[in-house]
């Protein structure tokens, strides 16, 4: 339990914002990917097999030879400021704080955490409440809800507050993966690119993978991503023959959630199509599974295959209107929590009171 003995009795509090991203390495070094993985791959809700089988796979078989293979890929994406998925988030925070701040008097605090690595989500929320938040926000950075990812955030929130004496108030944002912000902003996103560079044959619209037993057990997440591929192809004009909806990033053996974005790009490729783009709006920031997988990797499926010209189109970043968007998606929730601050009369009156019934002054 976190020892809060400097809080002062009849203190106003203040609401705030916790972005929530997936995380990423402290470097692109094998010695900074093997914690990190461990981490991740430890994750009862990243990988749902009893650890009694789990665990000998983990530790001897992916551990040793994971984190060189991890840390080369993490290398070529790697920039003068670190970590891409850490810069756009912080970026993000950064003018979220500054968009919402600008719609109220109120004191409000805007910070981010990642699930894996850090900032911890912990040591954040530890942050937010010694600054004076007695109310928080939770929105993972995750527009589709799986439970390998936005519940494995809310369980690390969770989890941080059983530690918390004087627990602040908690709100979370589930998903918002028909939001019509986030939608224009990804079709804008997309027109943006085309007004530059020409359009493609066809538009490959692409999630990161799930396993498929977790939609057989009741996983949400395919169905939502369905969705916003919809909502997008509809806002974009695109008849069925002009995108695909496609999950990459497949781990292990078993069946994930198909048609698979690697086979999908080399049978397009086979087909000698002569362009395709690929977008990924499952991501709202550059990373890994973006900049390397997709770009770099997908890139060389295509063309290896046989096809002619091959275009990634970039996350939203720090799109205008995608931070227009989250805030947006903020709002609802911190309607209520954002009123005008009480006179120094209240706040005085409100400490006598504490300091009558025997608190410390």
């Amino acid at each position: 339990m976190t020892d809060e003995s400097n809080y002062q009795h009849g203190t106003l509090g203040k609401a705030g914002v916790l972005l929530i991203n997936l995380g990423t390495p402290d470097a692109p070094t094998k010695e900074a990917l093997r914690p990190y993985l461990r981490e991740f791959l430890s994750n009862p809700r990243v990988i749902e097999v009893p650890r009694l089988i789990w665990w000998p796979i983990l530790h001897g078989f992916i551990l040793p030879f994971r984190p060189k293979q991890s840390a080369e890929k993490y290398a070529l994406i790697w920039s003068s400021e670190g970590s891409p998925l850490k810069v756009h988030t912080e970026r993000q925070t950064a003018l979220l704080a500054e968009t919402l701040q600008n719609t109220t008097s109120s004191a409000l605090m805007v910070e981010y955490a990642m699930n894996i690595g850090n900032p911890s989500v912990a040591s954040v929320i530890n942050k937010m409440t010694e600054a004076g938040c007695d109310r928080i926000l939770v929105i993972p950075l995750f527009p589709q809800y799986a439970a390998s990812s936005t519940a494995a955030a809310m369980d690390a929130v969770f989890s941080a507050l059983r530690h918390i004496r004087n627990m602040p108030a908690i709100r979370t944002v589930k998903q918002y993966h028909d939001h019509p912000g986030y939608i224009a902003s990804l079709a804008q996103n997309i027109r943006d690119y085309w007004n530059q560079r020409g359009h493609p044959d066809k538009l490959i619209i692409s999630f990161h993978g799930v396993p498929r037993k977790n939609l057989d057990k009741g996983d949400p997440y395919h169905c939502l991503c369905q969705k916003t591929g919809r909502l997008l192809a509809e806002t974009l004009n695109l008849n069925e023959d002009q995108y695909q909806v496609c999950f990459q990033s497949r781990f292990g053996r078993a069946q994930w959630l198909q048609p698979y974005t690697a086979k999908t790009l080399e049978q397009l490729g086979k087909a000698q199509t002569r362009r395709v783009d690929i977008t990924c709006p499952g991501f709202v920031s550059d990373c890994l599974e973006t900049l390397e997988e997709i770009a770099i990797e997908g890139k060389k499926t295509f063309t290896e295959a046989g096809g002619k010209e091959y275009h990634y189109i970039p996350c939203l970043n720090e799109r205008d209107d995608w931070i227009a968007a989250l805030a947006e998606i903020a709002k609802p929730n911190l309607y209520d929590w954002l009123e005008p601050a009480p006179s120094q009369e209240v706040l005085e009156q409100s400490k006598q009171r504490a300091l009558a019934m025997g608190a410390k002054k």
